[in-house]
């Protein structure tokens, strides 16, 4: 219960909904046991006693009940629901927030159909639960209360036969918590599983259909559906083993109380007014019963989502600003990896292994290696993406753990490897890095990442929609999109991750020949995949299982390194004798 009451806490802000509702909920609750003693007076006073002037009283007092019962049930309803909205509402930007921060570290584990489901059917699961659960929970125990004051006051001989079938009851319900709670985790996590495939799916089914994967895929689709039916069945089968013995014990209350109060009633010890009153608190008394019952399953589900939610707050950010951490003053793009070590989580074997270089301002360093030699780490550790394991990463003499982690990202421009757009205009997905911008910065970097040529060939200009992810661009105008984004913050420090992989010999020249320009002054990072970008760098690092086993320019490692040589010539097939302008031209013809 610990973890729902933490879920509590998010009403605080709403408390005076939470307190109206509250309120009505106990007005309805009064309402409802006064039902009772009135019909005890229409039928003792008014029907037995012949007083027409009681059954006219005792109707306007049931209209008064039933008008008082419905108001309240209305602002109650009402109220709960909006301060339920409310709590799911923080919660889910809560939930955000925490994803959004989370390191890398964690989202390279994490399952996105899983964190869908918790922001989205957990969250909901909860909401339901603070909007209907938990007041009538507030109400059940009221009515409950309120049933056996009215029960013992009027009969406690007789309430005594029905007080017998409470612990019954009581011990059912207990026994339905104890097995339907890891029914529901189990639901919840199989849910999770099935938007897990449905998301793959939906992102991937061009690769599907391209290799007409669509029947193995529906039929993995169905095997989760199916472990999904499978363990709501399992959790239903629970529920209804459960509520038919607990109606069963209520009848035998009920007929215990008919029985004995009849033989009361002929004896001339009880009315018939009592004994309808009595039948009807006792109805009032066995329907809170059930009632639990119910929300019990409610509350179960609750707190099995409550814990996943948890799951996600509590996770620790292990890229986060130190207390003392300072904000980066403006940089002049001096980058240093002193005898840098590290290890992916849950990995023993390290991808950088005591790696050290130092890179100038205004110098252009092209990584270079095998697949997995450790490129794309080196350049991850710059902006922080990860905490080094060993050593240190220093900007200007700044170690980056020292600095806070927005005053450093400010200052680097990157194009990642793995192109992303947002669903928007061209002009939005450039300025995301500084909504604020003027549309004339916005075109200019467009020019300078040769995208304004097909941009401005679309109807719509810079204000052309792009599809989700950016499906309706090719992946060399997504490209080149990408770089003018990072150009648009005019950053002392560009990375730019395999950012010419997708896109031809011509456009990827005139990339380069904008990007000569735009790099002065300042430090570029750039993973080669073209041997242009190798010869125009300033400094290559070579990359060998982890190690840097040689760095200097493109002439001094073809004299010194022979995997250099090696990587040149497999990777470029023999292109290093020809100039970029060479290349182009021999593509163009």
């Amino acid at each position: 219960m610990k973890v729902l009451l933490r879920a509590l806490a998010y009403i605080q802000p709403y408390k005076f909904l939470t307190l109206g509702a509250l309120l009505s909920l106990i007005l309805v609750s009064v309402a409802n046991l006064a039902s009772p003693q009135v019909l005890r007076i229409v039928i003792d006073r008014g029907i037995h006693g012949k007083d027409s002037s009681i059954l006219v009283w005792a109707t306007l007092a049931f209209v008064a009940v039933a008008a008082i019962r419905g108001v309240f049930n209305f602002t109650q309803g009402y109220w709960s629901e909006k301060g339920a909205q409310h709590v799911a509402y923080d919660i889910r930007n809560v939930l955000f927030d925490k994803l959004q921060n989370l390191s890398f570290s964690y989202h390279d584990q994490a399952q996105t159909g899983q964190l869908m489901t918790r922001l989205t059917n957990d969250v909901d699961q909860l909401r339901n639960f603070i909007s209907n659960g938990l007041l009538q929970m507030v109400s059940m125990l009221v009515l409950l209360i309120g049933s056996l004051v009215a029960l013992f006051s009027m009969d406690w001989h007789l309430a005594l036969v029905v007080f017998v079938t409470i612990p019954s009851m009581t011990a059912v319900i207990i026994r339905f918590i104890r097995v339907v709670r890891p029914m529901f985790r189990q639901v919840q996590a199989r849910l999770g599983a099935l938007n897990g495939v449905l998301q793959e799916n939906l992102v991937g089914v061009r690769v599907v259909q391209a290799f007409a994967r669509e029947p193995y895929e529906a039929a993995r689709y169905t095997q989760m559906n199916e472990e999904l039916l499978e363990a709501n069945i399992n959790t239903i089968q629970g529920q209804a083993a459960s509520f038919p013995t607990i109606f069963m014990i209520a009848n035998l209350g009920t007929l215990a109380v008919i029985w004995f109060g009849g033989y009361q009633v002929i004896g001339g010890s009880l009315s018939v007014g009592q004994l309808v009153a009595f039948n009807s608190y006792l109805a009032l008394l066995t329907m809170p019963i059930m009632m639990i019952g119910m929300i019990v399953g409610q509350l179960s589900r609750a707190i099995v989502s409550a814990e996943r939610l948890f799951e996600i707050l509590d996770t620790q950010r292990e890229i986060a600003d130190r207390p003392d951490a300072i904000t980066l003053p403006p940089v002049g793009g001096r980058i240093t990896f002193a005898d840098v070590s590290f290890r992916y989580a849950g990995s023993e074997r390290p991808v950088l292994d005591h790696v050290s270089f130092s890179a100038e301002p205004g110098q252009t360093v092209a990584i270079m290696g095998q697949t997995g030699s450790g490129k794309s780490t080196i350049i991850n550790l710059i902006p922080r993406f990860y905490d080094v394991t060993g050593g240190g990463v220093l900007i200007d003499g700044h170690d980056v753990r020292a600095v806070t982690v927005e005053s450093l990202r400010e200052q680097i421009g990157i194009v990642l490897q793995d192109t992303t757009l947002f669903s928007g205009t061209i002009r939005d997905n450039i300025a995301y890095g500084r909504p604020d911008a003027s549309f004339k910065d916005v075109e200019a970097v467009g020019q300078a990442a040769q995208a304004h040529d097909f941009i401005a060939g679309f109807p719509d200009g810079y204000e052309t929609i792009v599809g989700e992810r950016g499906v309706t661009l090719s992946g060399g105008q997504k490209q080149r999109i990408a770089i003018a984004r990072a150009l648009l913050r005019d950053p002392h420090i560009l990375i730019l991750d395999d950012s010419t992989s997708s896109v031809d010999a011509e456009t990827e020249y005139q990339i380069q020949q904008a990007l000569n320009i735009l790099r002065r002054g300042r430090t570029a990072f750039v993973i080669a995949q073209r041997i242009s970008t190798v010869r125009s760098a300033d400094l290559i690092l070579l990359l060998d299982d982890g190690k840097l086993v040689a760095q200097g320019t493109h002439d001094t490692l073809l004299r010194e390194s022979e995997l250099y040589g090696k990587i040149i010539d497999s990777q470029f097939e023999g292109e290093r004798v020809a100039e970029p302008e060479q290349v182009v031209d021999n593509v163009l013809a």
